[in-house]
């Protein structure tokens, strides 16, 4: 798989008030963009998965963290994938 890497400034004082250090918190805004993306229909929950850095099933389980639900047919494909 290619990448590309995107760099961002984050001010100091966020990640002092995160109480995290730039590795866990790329790591975590990461996630975000995964699950927001995949919330707002611009990414499959494959591509999302892969922007998280996670296997899909792993992205799909850890999505109710963020109070977002995989849809029922999105459900019933992992299902019969991994049943």
């Amino acid at each position: 798989m290619t990448t590309r890497r995107i760099t961002i400034d984050v001010p100091e004082k966020v990640l002092l008030a995160e109480k995290t250090d730039e590795r866990a918190f790329a790591k975590e805004l990461r996630m975000l963009a995964a699950v927001k993306l995949y919330e707002l229909g611009r990414l499959s929950s494959g591509r999302a998965a892969e922007l998280a850095g996670m296997a899909r099933v792993e992205f799909i389980l850890s999505l109710r963290r963020y109070r977002v639900f995989p849809s029922d047919a999105e459900l019933d494909d992992l299902e019969r994938q991994h049943g």
